[in-house]
């Protein structure tokens, strides 16, 4: 009944039924996720998980795991490409320690969270223990809990941590049963020859552990602290009736986790954008999802999400403002 209704008021906008496209749709989806004809965006937030990757120190990255802590320290100074976005769309942004391998000190803007100085190495043993895995689904959704005290409705996830597609290309290729080669990328930034090595080192460490197809498991093995807490912070947005803003491809591989423990959480996704990241495109595809934005863009961070949220809200507010064919005083179609 919802849905009709919903479908009736974009319809009596003063256009062509349809001629808005997936603005129409992102409208019809927050309507139906907030119960209402009238929906809107209250406080929305942006939260970037940070976490250390134990096979970061096995080459299949461009650059040092120290540069995690590094940036994490440039947010919190307000000097990255995400801190920039949020201002600029007045979108609150917070930083949590899920995992790094350094003691922050106390800010404002930071979370403490951390489950460990970053995860084992997977071509040894499991990323993390199940207590370990436990704990981060709790603690995202224990952080997901104070930020909907705030009244916030509307959340985008973003991640920080060198070595993090490795761990997003496996958590895919045992979830989609696809060939570890075809989920692989180039992550930040490797040549050819460095590309060919992780690939090499990933299909290692699939082949180690053997085929995984439970969930749980699959982010044991293969997750990151960041990515367990934004799993579990997904999970309790979900519960907490807010619209979801999935980044690029790490946040999208917390997102397929989330889907296999919570099939009906799908309704609730805004996907951002489309990473450059090799395995994106192949993922949206096994997701059956559209992306709002594709930009070439594969710096993670929460970014796409912060450069997707005005679609969003002109999406609203061309459903609460625009006149109807009654009241504009204009003919329908015959």
């Amino acid at each position: 009944m919802l849905l009709t209704q919903l479908q009736q008021k974009t319809d009596q906008k003063t256009k062509p039924s349809g001629s808005l496209g997936l603005l129409e749709k992102l409208a019809i989806q927050a309507g139906l996720i907030q119960n209402t004809l009238s929906p809107e965006l209250i406080n929305p937030h942006v939260v970037v998980f940070a976490g250390d990757h134990g096979i970061a120190q096995s080459g299949v990255s461009a650059y040092p795991q120290e540069v995690t802590r590094q940036m994490v320290m440039n947010f919190l100074q307000g000097g990255a490409a995400i801190n920039v976005f949020c201002r600029q769309h007045d979108i609150s942004l917070k930083i949590v320690d899920a995992g790094v391998n350094f003691d922050f000190e106390p800010h404002p803007h930071l979370v403490q969270a951390k489950a460990g100085m970053g995860t084992a190495s997977f071509l040894e043993s499991q990323a993390m223990t199940s207590q370990q895995l436990q704990q981060c689904l709790e603690k995202g959704a224990e952080i997901v809990n104070q930020i909907a005290a705030t009244g916030c409705n509307v959340i985008g996830f973003g991640e920080m941590g060198i070595g993090n597609t490795s761990s997003a290309t496996l958590m895919m290729s045992s979830l989609c049963g696809l060939p570890v080669e075809q989920c692989t990328g180039r992550g930040t930034g490797l040549e050819n020859k460095q590309l060919a090595t992780k690939v090499a080192i990933l299909e290692k460490a699939k082949q180690y552990h053997g085929p995984l197809t439970d969930p749980f498991m699959v982010m044991q093995t293969f997750g990151g602290f960041e990515t367990a807490q934004m799993c579990g912070a997904m999970l309790q947005a979900f519960d907490r009736n807010m619209m979801i803003l999935i980044d690029g491809f790490i946040a999208s591989s917390a997102w397929l986790v989330a889907t296999k423990l919570r099939p009906a959480i799908v309704s609730h996704a805004v996907f951002c954008h489309q990473s450059d990241e090799n395995g994106h495109r192949l993922l949206l595809e096994y997701l059956n999802a559209t992306p709002l934005l594709q930009l070439g863009m594969r710096l993670g961070e929460g970014t796409g999400c912060a450069l997707a949220y005005p679609i969003l809200k002109s999406a609203i507010l061309y459903f609460n403002e625009m006149a109807d064919f009654n009241s504009a005083g204009v003919s329908h179609k015959d």
